[in-house]
């Protein structure tokens, strides 16, 4: 039974997985900024139809939320991943580490190979 566990070996083995993941990340940073579009544009306009300035500055402020949360969520996958090849990339008495294996699955899950 071999216990010797690395990087690229985890990679390779759960790719299938990992592309999913990564199809997954895809579609919501698609769908994210649709959705808070959509719903800031239906809040904005139910305050401005009430004509209610309190309301008004309610659903701004709201949208305002809403728009940091859909950067968060867009750009967090990156970001993680960008901090873990910094890590990677000073592990060099591994040899064996491939991680731009998982990178491609997760950022570009059309391209995992």
């Amino acid at each position: 039974m071999d216990v010797s566990f690395t990087v690229s070996g985890f990679c390779n083995e759960f790719k299938s997985i990992l592309q999913f993941a990564g199809w997954i990340i895809t579609i919501v940073k698609i769908f994210m900024p649709i959705l808070i579009i959509i719903f800031g544009v239906f809040d904005m306009g139910k305050a401005i139809v009430a004509n209610d300035e309190k309301a008004i500055g309610k659903s701004a402020k709201q949208l305002g939320i809403r728009i940091v949360a859909g950067l968060v969520i867009f750009f967090l996958p990156s970001i993680i991943l960008w901090i873990f090849s910094l890590v990677n990339s000073y592990n060099d008495a591994d040899q064996n580490s491939d991680f731009t294996t998982c990178q491609n699955c997760i950022l570009t899950p059309w391209n995992c190979k």
